[in-house]
């Protein structure tokens, strides 16, 4: 007999209690301190290092020279398992993460983002 007074008893506790859940995507959700979403690319402080790619466990991340001082970044977030080396290991912090989540595309070409880059100084030399 002790079961149906517990569950009435429980049952009524959470007739006043609020929700552990968000009611997304009605109400934007807050992610937590670290959380690693849409990988984010700042072209004016990339200086063509390629630490990015060569941390980069998936091979997410080209960069290509396309000129005497110009080259280009491709990053494909379809590839990107969201380890952070990159962002972690870029000197000039080009790279970091957003709180976006919502990737989703039907195509994967839109997860694909290229930047031409034109660097203030002269990008590091090949060996």
């Amino acid at each position: 007999m002790k079961k149906p007074a517990a569950m009435t008893m429980q049952l009524l506790r959470s007739l006043f209690t609020k929700p552990a859940t968000t009611r997304y995507p009605h109400e934007p959700s807050k992610m937590p301190d670290g959380f690693r979403g849409r990988l984010n690319f700042d072209p004016r402080k990339c200086i063509g290092c390629k630490l990015c790619v060569r941390d980069c466990p998936a091979g997410g991340i080209e960069v290509t020279k396309t000129g005497d001082r110009e080259f280009e970044v491709v990053i494909d977030l379809g590839k990107c398992i969201y380890c952070g080396q990159c962002a972690e290991n870029c000197n000039k912090e080009a790279l970091s993460f957003s709180d976006d989540f919502e990737l989703a595309e039907l195509e994967n070409s839109k997860l694909v983002l290229r930047y031409n880059v034109k660097p203030e100084r002269k990008p590091v030399q090949e060996p």
